[in-house]
């Protein structure tokens, strides 16, 4: 996650091989994430879940527990 936009949108960088390098898009939380209260930080590695039709926007599926064993 690169930023925090309004409307609990996030800019994100993906880092698959399959896409070019440093490509960047917007993507919204999914429903059960907002139901879990789930919070979104700049920083934080996610799993999205790309757009067929629009590849510039994505939906926000999983957040990946940090290394330290944080939050």
């Amino acid at each position: 996650v690169v930023a925090c936009l309004p409307k609990t949108e996030f800019q994100i960088r993906l880092d698959d091989p399959a896409y070019p390098k440093d490509l960047e898009v917007r993507a919204h939380l999914s429903g059960k994430m907002r139901l879990n209260y789930i919070k979104i930080l700049p920083g934080d590695r996610v799993k999205v879940e790309l757009n067929p039709y629009d590849l510039g926007r994505g939906r926000i599926i999983y957040r990946y527990r940090s290394p330290k064993g944080g939050i």
